[in-house]
């Protein structure tokens, strides 16, 4: 779309003609707001079930203030991914934010450090997994298992109802006041490193939140339940979050031992005096851990699924790497790849590890957003915008959101934290992104595509069957629709790479755009720049999708004649070409 608002007459009528949602207000059917509710409830219960652990170990008594700071974070967070959202209804998240507001390769950076998170989350809560188990059976606590599941991926019930019943008891039973006033009662005081070190750990409970923002576009959800769902996912989510931190903040610095550290909903339960609370709080919990967390893995899944489709659409990543399955268009290597790591990942057996990598990923992709946010205020300022956060401050032709700044600056500092703090994760996380981004520069290098600029090609493309050349060179005219994509895939197909058998090299493909000239002008008359630049464009898009076929190359050519026919038999002939590919539609554009 373009960045100035059209009038609505003119959105229906584009819409219609693209077979999309009509209605103004509404972003375009599939899912509803329960589906996105879901997911990011999804990973914040799980995340208690690990994170408040690893957080109680290092804050003791500030548990409850650490994971505060967490929930003020969530509350200013969600606001500008949902702006950003239903600001461009594309698949693809933080990506997809980063892609209008910055550019291609900043949108690379922001999807390859979510791709981190999914990563890191598949093998969390597989790991996790195992530590609920062994409540039934105590082998469970060993490594073997928890490598195995890391290949878990099942679909089951949120335990928000069973997370507030802890709260409410733990409130009633287990917590003490003076955790609030006197916290270094509880357990001792932390150091400052240890709090810094802390923070950045609760922020992994909301990787949900980009999950659920690259379901943009396949929601059918309106500008008033936009905000609804605001409401919803900061209650949904603060309330058993901070809760249940209040009641973990006195409960587990207490605790003999470290056990509770890796199963910490568990060292919970076991906190309460009352037999007939406690043991069957711990089996209900044990059962609930396990569903959440092989639910939370399962949407990581999802994730990178959905994230590797986006990223390959896009050429952010190799055509091999994005290859997609035929039938059911999931990114199969992208999943094969992640599961492999994911697997590798659990090798250390070391929960703190895992969770500050993930941490990593999670505040780079949070801090490109906010910013992003605030960006696009400023680079979109008149664009319709279904959902606008509040608190906002006019500078110039724009407004600052404010929860957008303050997000922006607790990303950072939470990214600071980890890289003082944080050693191993570091620099697990510094390689990781180093090793994407010269990736990503070196394959839009070599595959003469610009590294700042968007570049998509059809899912069709990334979904072809490897098949023997049929032709070696095809003369494809080039006009400028929609349908350009289907005839240059049907080149492609044709013109695939020529058996090495037979010592042949690849095939050609000849992109040409034919400027008919009228009989009143000479042949060699001065043609509108923007007609150029529209033929360049249409070129380059026909050269991007053709060379997605492997050992395919893309020749374009623009020509003048009187008659488009006459241009394109004549082109075939003085090229030699074997075959020409045209559309079937619209006869009475190509005369002669």
């Amino acid at each position: 779309m373009p960045r100035d608002t059209p009038s609505e007459p003119m959105l229906r009528r584009g819409m219609k003609a693209a077979g999309q949602l009509d209605t103004l207000p509404q972003l375009k059917k599939g899912l509803g707001s329960p589906a996105l509710f879901g997911i990011v409830q999804g990973f914040v219960g799980a995340s208690v079930y690990f994170a408040v652990g690893v957080v109680a170990a290092k804050a003791l008594g500030l548990t409850w203030a650490v994971f505060l700071a967490g929930a003020l974070f969530f509350a200013v967070l969600v606001p500008c991914y949902v702006e950003g959202a239903s600001l461009h209804q594309e698949r693809g998240g933080a990506t997809v934010i980063a892609r209008y507001a910055f550019n291609e390769l900043w949108s690379f950076v922001a999807g390859w450090a979510i791709l981190l998170d999914y990563l890191i989350l598949i093998a969390l809560t597989a790991f996790s997994t195992t530590d609920y188990v062994a409540v039934f059976f105590e082998p469970f606590e060993t490594g073997t298992p928890e490598f195995l599941l890391a290949r878990a991926s099942l679909i089951v019930l949120a335990d928000l109802v069973l997370q507030l019943l802890v709260v409410a008891f733990g409130l009633f039973l287990v917590f003490r006041p003076e955790v609030l006033s006197d916290p270094g009662s509880i357990a001792g005081s932390p150091s400052i490193e240890d709090l810094m070190f802390a923070f950045p750990l609760v922020l992994v409970a909301f990787s949900g939140i980009d999950a659920s923002s690259g379901l943009a576009g396949q929601v059918a959800i309106g500008r008033r339940g936009l905000r609804r769902l605001i409401a919803v996912r900061l209650v949904g989510a603060t309330v058993p979050y901070d809760g249940i931190a209040l009641v973990a903040a006195t409960a587990l610095p207490t605790q003999p031992g470290t056990d509770w550290i890796e199963a910490p909903m568990v060292g919970v339960a076991e906190a309460f005096d009352e037999a007939w609370i406690r043991e069957p709080l711990r089996y209900a919990l044990a059962v609930s851990g396990v569903l959440i967390l092989l639910a939370a893995c399962n949407a990581a899944m999802l994730g990178l699924s959905r994230l590797g489709y986006a990223l390959a659409v896009n050429r952010q990543i190799p055509s091999l790497i994005g290859y997609l399955h035929p039938r059911r268009s999931t990114p199969v290597v992208v999943i094969g790849l992640g599961t492999v790591l994911a697997i590798a990942l659990l090798l250390p057996a070391d929960l703190d590890f895992l969770v500050g990598i993930c941490a990593f990923g999670a505040t780079i992709a949070f801090a490109i957003v906010a910013i992003g946010v605030i960006r696009l205020r400023w680079r979109e300022p008149d664009r319709d915008r279904p959902y606008k956060m509040p608190l906002n401050l006019r500078l110039g032709r724009g407004e600052l959101p404010l929860p957008a700044v303050l997000a922006a600056l607790m990303s950072l500092a939470a990214l600071g934290a980890l890289l003082f703090y944080h050693g191993t994760s570091r620099w697990m996380g510094i390689g990781w992104m180093a090793f994407g981004v010269a990736l990503y520069v070196y394959y839009r290098i070599s595959e003469d595509k610009p590294v700042f600029r968007r570049v998509t090609v059809p899912e069709k493309t990334l979904t072809r069957p490897r098949q023997e050349a049929e032709y070696g060179s095809i003369l494809v005219p080039i006009r400028g629709l929609p349908l350009d994509d289907d005839i240059v895939q049907t080149a492609g197909r044709l013109a695939a790479e020529e058996n090495e058998d037979l010592g042949e090299g690849g095939a050609v493909i000849e992109a040409l755009w034919v400027f008919e000239v009228p009989l009143s002008l000479p042949l060699d008359a001065r043609v509108p720049e923007e007609e150029l630049k529209r033929a360049r464009r249409a070129l380059a898009r026909a050269k991007a999708v053709g060379e997605e076929y492997e050992g395919v190359e893309v020749a374009t050519a623009v020509v003048r004649a009187r008659r488009t026919g006459e241009a394109i038999v004549h082109e075939a002939r003085r090229r030699g070409v074997e075959a020409i590919v045209l559309a079937a539609e619209d006869k009475a554009q190509i005369r002669g």
